[in-house]
């Protein structure tokens, strides 16, 4: 009886598990990632999904009409990536050299349609035209030490960000408001905690003297917010 109820307990532990993996699988085939719709629960694994179908990332990219090319570098010594795209344009200008890999890029259009303009019209009535970013893919370590492992960055698996400009040409740097007690402050942290929405990890100025005057935004397997 009790090796019964042994062999039940596991039979049902496994079928939950071969249930939740098969509807984890199913998910984008089901409810298909859309960049015009807001992030929901679901997003972040849908991103992480994306990483293993890549052509069906670009599916995405193309359905919500995103103006990118694809883009590669060959793989070598723990740099480079396979599945990439260089964005061209989108609503908001990130100047040149926009090279991620394409879920990444699917994150970072997310976070700036659906968390970073509602945040400037609701506190600023004013709309964000330029995201001043310092840096995406490059062949180099965490904090370019030789002691450490590589950065996210040298997957293309990463962005840094360091500033917002606004239509009526006003601008906000984390290096120089991130302690601003209003408005400022407050649009900042907002759009970190959206960020964490999407992302797996997200370091700002709150996370240590490296980062005290950029967002670090990345789509790796571990979350970390800060």
């Amino acid at each position: 009886m009790i090796a019964l109820t042994g062999w039940f307990w596991r039979s049902l532990v496994c079928t939950v598990v071969i249930c939740i993996a098969v509807s984890i699988l199913a998910l984008d085939y089901i409810a298909p990632l859309d960049i015009n719709k807001p992030p929901n629960m679901f997003t972040w694994l849908h991103l992480q999904l994306l990483k293993a179908e890549p052509e069906r990332c670009y599916a995405a990219l193309d359905r919500s009409r995103v103006n990118y090319k694809r883009a590669s570098e060959p793989l070598q010594n723990g740099c480079g990536f396979e599945h990439g795209a260089i964005l061209l344009s989108s609503e908001v200008s990130h100047g040149t050299n926009i090279m991620m890999n394409c879920p990444a890029l699917a994150a970072l259009l997310l976070w700036e349609k659906h968390v970073v303009a509602p945040a400037a019209e609701r506190y600023f009535q004013n709309k964000v035209t330029r995201i001043v970013q310092a840096g995406t893919y490059s062949c180099r370590n965490i904090e370019r030490s030789k002691e450490t492992r590589r950065s996210e960055h040298a997957t293309a698996n990463a962005i840094d960000i360091s500033q917002f400009i606004f239509a009526n040409g006003s601008r906000i740097s984390l290096e120089q408001d991130w302690n601003d007690k209003g408005a400022k402050g407050q649009f900042q942290r907002e759009v970190r905690d959206g960020a964490c929405r999407i992302f797996s990890v997200v370091l700002s100025p709150d996370y240590n003297p490296q980062h005290s005057n950029h967002y670090h935004m990345d789509l790796s397997y571990l979350r970390f917010c800060r």
